[in-house]
């Protein structure tokens, strides 16, 4: 699908705030609510808006503990590929699983409340996956930037 300006330029501020209204939107676009509307369920029906979410603040949840973790497959194979991603849906700790090239075959993103969750998660499992072979786990300092919105302009 070809995105026009007011594609691109309705997608970032729907990006920035999703809650805002059709006639807010039509307002800083100069453009009527209808065909405001009109584009934003064509977006919709096009999946180029997958989803609306609320994004939480980890720290008001106790879930403010990053921990980026690198893991290894036995074998990089089509078995055990299938069988690590079927089982790392599962796993509610992990919000991201990038299947990635280099030294390690996946990349997981792990919200949780401190280092003794982080070890039970590990040892309780994330480790019960019989074709993992190493993880490294790094963990969050401090976050830099965190930006949710892809630009479109």
């Amino acid at each position: 699908m070809k995105l026009d300006e007011i594609d691109k330029k309705l997608l970032n501020i729907l990006q920035q705030n999703a809650k805002l209204t059709t006639k807010e939107i039509a307002f800083r676009l100069e453009m009527s609510n209808t065909a405001i509307h009109e584009r934003i369920k064509r977006l919709e029906r096009e999946e180029v808006i997958s989803k609306y979410v609320a994004l939480i603040d980890t720290e008001k949840i106790n879930k403010n503990f990053l921990v980026f973790c690198h893991v290894k497959l036995i074998q990089h194979n089509k078995e055990h590929i299938t069988k690590f991603e079927k089982e790392i849906l599962k796993l509610d700790e992990v919000l991201e699983c990038i299947h990635v090239s280099g030294d390690y075959d996946y990349i997981l993103k792990i919200y949780v409340s401190n280092m003794k969750e982080y070890r039970s998660f590990l040892i309780n499992k994330l480790t019960t996956i019989k074709v993992i072979a190493s993880t490294q786990s790094t963990f969050m300092i401090n976050q830099v930037k965190n930006n949710t919105s892809i630009s479109l302009l």
